[in-house]
Parts: structure tokens; sequence; C-alpha cells
């Protein structure tokens, strides 16, 4: 079978177009993933999500999807519950660190049961960031707190209840966007702090979880390792910290290449990508013209880098076997507001 390609992208609506069936079906990419406007009935969520796969010709490509809870949830009721955000669950830790922990691990497993029955098989989560005083809130309340300790605590908690649920977890947004103080989907913020800071506080939980299977750059200048360019398209920070210092040798994929952080055009974007050594360019809009930029300067995704995405694979699994309603009326103890 011809190769995917080192890429993961959208679409533009509830179902395929002819277009973009043709497209994937000639470009080839790695994997998929779901936004909003992607998804309104259960139905229509599984024949989305079936006709992404039969476009590659592979049954087990992987299909990603934002379900963090809080603001950032792209699956809303009916088709799932609402659920709080990481800083809800940081604020439970806090008072009752047994009953945080648990939460985390809960909050992680009941999303795995609402994606799989759509056959969604990745969730970007944990969000492993930790915010400083000031900065912007495009993190704020999705970080489960502003210590490290904590945040990879309850980080460990919800990457565990989703692969026991046989969902992937991608860790966010390495090495670390705490300390952003723009939104990176408008703008490319920079961070001036020192190293030894950076090491004790922001790379710290990534580097304590860096066996997970799969980690999301962060589209973040870090002055210290390289003034020039962003995390995501820069070759020193991510092969002497992602890769180096922090020790993360799982696959490796983009923040969205649609957001404002990153500059020039899509083929450049792309390029700039994988040349850095990042293993998968990830596009989010379903803009058709962006799509095929990406997928013009994309290549086939081969060599440790396969490895590190057939490995990733290998962890989508049927799940435990827990009975949902029980673990549902647990976590209602925990959060009664979830509806």
């Amino acid at each position: 079978m011809t190769e995917s390609k080192s890429m993961i992208l959208g679409c533009a609506g509830l179902s395929l177009t002819p277009e973009e069936i043709a497209f994937y079906r000639r470009e080839r990419p790695w994997g998929f993933i779901l936004f909003a406007r992607n998804v309104k009935e259960p139905e229509q969520i599984r024949d989305l999500v079936a006709s992404m796969r039969d476009s590659v010709g592979r049954p087990e490509a992987p299909v990603f999807i934002d379900q963090e809870g809080g603001r950032v949830q792209r699956l809303r009721p009916p088709l799932a519950p609402n659920y709080p955000a990481g800083g809800a669950i940081g604020a439970l830790y806090r008072n009752d660190r047994e009953a945080g922990l648990r939460a985390a691990w809960l909050h992680a497993r009941l999303h795995a049961f609402d994606l799989a029955r759509y056959g969604i098989t990745a969730d970007c989560l944990p969000v492993l960031d930790v915010p400083v005083e000031g900065a912007s809130d495009v993190i704020g309340a999705r970080a489960y707190g502003k210590d490290p300790a904590s945040v990879t605590a309850l980080g460990r908690a919800a990457a565990e209840g989703l692969l026991s649920g046989g969902v992937l977890p991608v860790m966010k947004h390495i090495p670390g966007h705490g300390r952003a103080f723009a939104d990176t989907h408008f703008e490319l913020p920079t961070v001036d702090t020192p190293l030894d800071e950076l090491r004790a506080y922001d790379f710290a939980p990534f580097k304590a979880l860096n066996h997970l299977p799969v980690a999301m750059t962060a589209h973040v200048i870090f002055s210290a390792v390289d003034p020039a360019s962003p995390a995501t398209t820069s070759r020193k920070v991510i092969q002497e910290i992602v890769r180096g210092e922090i020790g993360f040798d799982g696959l490796l994929v983009s923040d969205d290449t649609s957001m404002k952080a990153l500059s020039g055009d899509f083929p450049s974007k792309s390029a700039a990508i994988l040349a850095a050594g990042v293993d998968l360019v990830l596009h989010c809009n379903g803009v058709m013209e962006e799509m095929e930029g990406i997928a013009s300067r994309a290549t086939a995704l081969t060599g440790k880098s396969l490895e590190r995405a057939d490995l990733a694979l290998a962890a989508i699994t049927a799940g435990d076997g827990h009975d949902e309603a029980a673990l549902r009326a647990e976590f209602g103890h925990y959060f009664e507001a979830v509806a």
C-alpha cells in the first residue's frame, strides 16, 4: 500500500464533498481531526468518520478531536455531556488530592466513552501547560494548575483514563505554552524566560510524562533556545529540548498550521515543520486551498516517524470494559453540575 503522508487534516462540513474525497485519496493523510462544524448528530458523525477512513483505505486511520471540557469541547449535549475544565479538576485536587486524581481519571475515561461511540480514536488531552500570572487566557482554565507537580499528577491521571478507554491521549503544548502573553490563534508570542527556569517549570510536566505516545507542539518562541523561530518550526527546540532534554521520543504533531502564529504560506509552513523534526503537520480548518499547500510539501511517513506512528496506533484499544453508568455516577459525586 502507498505510504501515508506526514499530515493530519480536517474537513469543511458535516460530510465529505467529492472534492475532499478525491483529495484525501490522492494525498493520503495519516489521520484526520474533527471540529464543532463537523458534528451534529450521532449517525452523521459515525458516517463522517467512516468516510474519512474509507477515503484513504485505512480502517485504522486515527481521528482526533479537542475534547478537554470547559470551553474547549467540540462534542456538546446531546452528543456528549458538558464537562468541567481542567482548572476545576485542579481546584478539587488542591482540596483533596485523592479525589482530584480520581476525578481527573474519570473525566478522561468518560471522554473515552463519548468518543469511542462515534469512532473517534484520539483526544488532544492532557493539557500540560503551566500558566503564569498575566499570561494570555488562551490556556487559562484549561490548565490543571499553576505548579508543575499538580499539572504532572493530574495530566498523568487523565492520560491513563483515556488509555483505559482505548483512546489515544495527545499531551500539549510541548515544551510549554503557559508563559505565552499572546493568543497563538492570532499572533506569535515570545517567551524570554531563562532556560533554567523553563526547565524547572514549563518543561517539567512533559519530561515527567515523556513516555506518553503523542505530543503536540507549541507555536511559541523561546528566546533562550531559538530567538528566531517558534518551537513548532525550530529544529533547535525540537532536537535539543523536546527530543533531548525532555526526552520525548513519541509521535510529535504540530499545533494547527491555520493559526496566525505561524507566518508564511502553507507550503512553507509544512516544509519548515517537517524540517524541524516534527513528525506530522496538523491543519484543522478544512480550507481546501490551504490543505493543498500543506500536502504539496508533506512527505511520506517513513523511518522513525512511521515507527512512532505505529506505536501510537497500538495504544488505541477496545477499552477496559468498565461500566459506563457506574463511572458517570461516581464522577457526578465530584461535579454535580455536569449535564
